[in-house]
């Protein structure tokens, strides 16, 4: 008699992770449309069921992965700011690491966008948006305090200041500039943006 092969039960260190990180790759390659929960389980190992242990459906996945980029932007934003810096070199260095993020994650700094814009976003993922504001906010409050800026809400100048640097990643993104000159640019753009709103 045969013996048939024991079915043994897929061990995964993270699957949740796992799911998350092919997920990403699927976005970056083929574009949102193209994720699929089946497919990623395929690719992961694990039966078709297993992804709902932690997904309920694919606009779970999405806001995960909407979730997880504001994670690691607001990393990237605050590993790179220096309260100690002189506030235009301060300034600079926190809009490169902004652009440089978006240059490295284009389709996912679409979906964050998307999701942000979204009447149903979650809490936690509207918290999240949150995060991602508030050290641009303390920034231009700091400048603010500092003679740097002009007076006024700083919520409302951070939003036109970010519409400027969003811009530049939006040409960086679809190919206006490319992605060297568009980093290259930031410091002209702090620049500029400085001089138009410093105090006369």
């Amino acid at each position: 008699m045969v013996r048939m092969p024991e079915t043994r039960p897929y061990h995964h260190g993270d699957l949740r992770a796992a799911l998350l990180t092919g997920a990403e790759r699927t976005l970056r390659d083929k574009g949102a449309a193209a994720l699929s929960l089946r497919e990623l389980a395929r690719e992961t190992g694990v039966s078709h069921a297993a992804p709902g242990r932690h997904f309920r459906d694919k606009q779970a996945l999405l806001d995960a992965l909407a979730l997880t980029g504001f994670e690691r932007m607001a990393q990237t934003v605050n590993g790179a700011d220096d309260p100690e810096l002189p506030f235009q070199e301060r300034l600079t260095r926190v809009a490169r690491a902004y652009l440089g993020f978006t240059i490295d994650n284009a389709a996912l700094l679409e979906l964050m966008y998307a999701r942000k814009h979204d009447p149903d976003i979650s809490d936690q993922l509207a918290a999240a948006v949150e995060r991602n504001i508030a050290p641009f906010v303390r920034l231009i409050a700091d400048g603010q305090r500092q003679g740097e800026i002009v007076g006024g809400d700083p919520e409302h100048i951070t939003l036109l200041a970010a519409a400027s640097l969003h811009g530049v990643a939006t040409f960086a993104a679809n190919g206006t500039l490319a992605p060297q000159a568009a980093l290259d640019a930031v410091g002209e753009l702090v620049h500029h943006l400085l001089q138009g709103l410093r105090p006369r």
